[in-house]
């Protein structure tokens, strides 16, 4: 882009400019007066357009479009005020385009456009430039203005050619000086176009000074970024050969080499850790490997890292064990009210270790439902044996890197989190607990439940050998506890490699010693209140117990307390009470209306309805079974959302009623006459399990023969198609259950007597067990004597 000289004005008064002339489009640049300016024209309508005026009088209309992506612009795609332009110059390139050189002459405005067969041709009217005779003091200072700034703008950054700065700098007229930098200064086209209408020079020059203005900002922020940029890299590289000037001074002066302080560094470590030898020969190797590199290069932080988690790995370090059997055993009390089964297997193994100083860690598994403390059993077993704990959840762990860790091969690798929990400890020998384990995932990553075989195996975990270390690991001295809240779902190989302890619920008096002992002191001491202040009764207790919770575990439980301690210190904070006595009477004013009610009690032996016990999550519960027949063609219909078990258990019990027709005097064809109906409330609540099969026979005995229920006796058991009875799980609980109800009999399958030695004595004080081995015994005790037939009318 080129500017005319001064002497151009007389060539310009010289040049008639006709009325009519070819127009060109031109996309994404406004062409200024007394601009000089090359164009690559390629569209065919414009080379015609060109040929023309090359043809008459080499002048050509040039008009901007108003969006430059439009390929065929029409009469309303361009704007209307432009350039009338001499081709100086015209090159037809290999390519089949025109290159031309193009001078502006002067503005002009579209009367009307006539469109030509080949071409556009607009009759025009040229738009004359005001020029004052004399400059006024504010044009002056504005002509000033504009030229300092452009030279700021120079200064920041910004490229305009030395030649134009010259004729800008010897320039007075305002208008010329206006298009001169608008046309210098890279302007959109929008902007170009909207400073090429101003018609008046000095309100134009005003408009390109504010547009000055804002690039003057934009660059002065531009230098900032870039300086700032710059100055980091400088930064950085001084550093750099600061430090290596640093190294060649001090091997000049014999001082000691960074490298080799830092192998002797890590030899030292090496030696203090007491690693196996062939865990000592591979470190020696790797630190060899490391002396002989370069600082600075990628392989040499990664062999740095390894030997890292080598020497910080407790390959010799371990805590002694308390062996003390009484201590341990008060530690445990201390921590855990009950779970006498766990507290025994973990003296024994401290009596063991007493005896043989060398054996190998037990791997326990805890499984109970949620809230039973099986977590926090595992801290206490830890510190009983004054070991370190260390936790890791499997739960939705997928990838067999995370128990084996990753190869060096790749970026950013690291030991598996079995590796790095042992090095958190700090000992070779702590108490690993690994939560969830029945929660384990499987995908394309591999499988994790495989990769823990190695871990939990006695027999392979003393060369435990991770991704990530390529040494084998020494896992044998780890007591390894896992816990999750199902045994069925953790997969047969790995359940077959742990010790299994069950853990069941607790039960209300369970609760009740817990709450106390542990849990109500604690919320106590956490919301600043002391027994001085807040005394709970215990039937208050059992029945924030019963009717605020039901759970196996007691987590809702210390929120139900915590709850209360936070409605008694808001009213101790507001002044209304300064003691409490929680009571039976009163606790519904802290918490509200209860949020479970127990089964109601059955106030007469009826027809048609036994007690059954069940086993839930939650503990034991009672369920009445109810059976009613009406007249039909031998239909049997089971509601009350049981599950398949549960209605396979109700089949076998209705054929096992139908073979003993004749002894239970039933008639043989009431069946074909009559439909039954069997019912277990709640409705809303799930059932299943073989259970209740005793209990759905009895109640189907009843209804059958009108021989009322005793509403004293409860029962559990499954029943076959010969009326054999068949132990069941859960009789802690279902025992309980009766005990609460105030039932003081239950009937229970003989083979499920020798679990009654694991029932504490409080819970089978004043209860009488009926074993039996046939439904005949159960019919025999549950029902009672044939009930007296009605009269229905006078005798004729």
């Amino acid at each position: 882009m080129a500017e005319l000289d001064k002497n151009s004005d007389r060539e310009e008064k010289e040049v008639q400019i006709p009325d009519s002339l070819p127009v060109l489009p031109v996309r994404d640049i406004v062409v200024f007066p007394y601009m000089i300016i090359p164009l690559f024209v390629g569209r065919e309508v414009s080379i015609k357009a060109i040929d023309h005026a090359l043809a008459t009088n080499r002048m050509i209309l040039l008009l901007t479009q108003k969006d430059l992506t439009v390929e065929n612009p029409s009469v309303s795609d361009l704007y209307t005020v432009g350039t009338v332009g001499m081709i100086m110059r015209m090159l037809k390139l290999p390519d089949g385009r025109v290159k031309i050189l193009v001078q502006g002459l002067s503005k002009a405005r579209v009367k009307k456009f006539v469109q030509t067969e080949s071409f556009f041709n607009a009759d025009i009217e040229r738009i004359e430039e005001i020029k004052p005779d004399a400059l006024s003091i504010e044009e002056e200072a504005q002509i000033r203005t504009v030229k300092e700034q452009l030279d700021k703008a120079v200064s920041y950054g910004k490229t305009v050619l030395p030649d134009i700065m010259v004729v800008i700098e010897n320039l007075d007229d305002p208008g010329r000086l206006a298009d001169l930098v608008a046309s210098n200064l890279g302007l959109k086209a929008e902007q170009a176009q909207e400073i090429i209408e101003i018609i008046d020079p000095v309100l134009r020059l005003k408009r390109v000074s504010e547009i000055l203005s804002r690039e003057i900002e934009l660059l002065i922020v531009q230098q900032k970024i870039q300086s700032e940029a710059r100055g980091e890299i400088d930064k950085t590289q001084r550093e750099y050969f600061l430090r290596e000037q640093l190294k060649a001074i001090q091997k000049e002066l014999g001082d000691i080499d960074e490298r080799a302080e830092e192998a002797r560094e890590f030899r030292k470590k090496i030696e203090e850790a007491k690693m196996p030898e062939k865990v000592f020969k591979e470190a020696e190797k790797q630190l060899k490997r490391l002396e002989k590199m370069h600082p600075d290069s990628a392989e040499a932080a990664t062999i740095r890292t390894y030997l890292d988690w080598l020497v910080e790995l407790p390959w010799s370090k371990s805590t002694k064990d308390n062996l003390d059997i009484k201590i341990a055993e008060k530690v445990l009390n201390d921590d855990h009210y009950d779970l006498e089964k766990v507290k025994e297997r973990i003296l024994e193994y401290l009596s063991v270790r007493k005896i043989k100083e060398k054996m190998k860690g037990p791997i326990l598994c805890f499984i109970g439902p949620p809230g039973v403390g099986k977590t926090s059993l595992g801290r206490s077993i830890a510190r009983s044996l004054g070991r370190e704990f260390v936790r890791m959840s499997l739960g939705g762990v997928r990838d067999e890197a995370e128990i084996r860790g990753h190869r060096r091969t790749y970026v950013g690798a690291l030991p598996g989190r079995i590796i790095q929990g042992i090095k958190s400890a700090g000992t070779n020998n702590p108490v690993f607990m690994l939560d969830e384990v029945d929660n384990i995932g499987t995908d394309f990553r591999g499988d994790p439940s495989s990769a823990l075989l190695e871990v939990l195996d006695p027999e392979q975990n003393f060369a435990f050998a991770d991704h990530y270390l390529s040494v084998p690991f020494d896992l044998t001295n780890v007591m390894f506890i896992t816990t999750g809240n199902l045994a069925d779902t953790i997969p047969g190989p790995l359940r077959d490699r742990m010790e299994i302890i069950y853990l069941s619920g607790y039960t209300s008096e369970e609760k009740l010693g817990i709450a106390k002992k542990y849990l109500l002191p604690k919320q106590l001491e956490e919301h600043g209140l002391t027994t001085k202040i807040v005394s709970i009764t215990d039937p208050a207790l059992l029945l924030l117990i019963s009717q605020y919770t039901r759970e196996a575990g007691v987590r809702n439980l210390e929120r139900e307390i915590a709850n209360l301690c936070r409605k008694m210190a808001k009213r101790i904070a507001e002044g209304k009470e300064k003691k409490f006595q929680i009571t039976e009477k009163n606790l519904k004013a802290f918490l509200g209306v209860p949020k479970f009610l127990p089964e109601e009690e059955m106030e007469k032996d009826e027809i048609g309805v036994s007690t059954g016990l069940a086993w839930t999550e939650a503990g034991g519960d009672i369920i009445y079974v109810e059976a009613t027949t009406m007249m039909g063609k031998g239909h049997l219909t089971l509601t009350g959302q049981l599950g398949d078990v549960m209605k396979e258990s109700a089949q076998a019990a209705l054929s096992y009623i139908r073979s003993r027709a004749r002894t239970l005097g039933i008639k043989e064809d009431a069946f074909s006459k009559i439909d039954i109906h069997v019912h277990v409330p709640a409705g809303a609540i799930p059932k299943d399990g073989p259970s209740a099969g005793i209990t759905i026979a009895t109640a189907l005995a009843s209804v059958l023969t009108s021989r009322p229920v005793n509403k004293n006796i409860a029962m559990t058991g499954e029943v076959t198609l010969r009326g054999r009875v068949l132990p069941i799980g859960g009789l802690k609980e279902k025992t309980l259950a009766a005990k609460r109800m105030g039932i003081k009999k239950v009937v229970i399958p003989r083979r499920n007597k020798k679990d009654l030695e694991e029932i504490p004595k409080y819970i089978k004080k004043d209860m009488e067990f009926v074993f039996a081995d046939t439904m005949d015994q159960v019919l025999k005790t549950a029902l009672r004597g044939a009930k007296k037939p009605e009269s229905r009318g006078k005798k004729r």
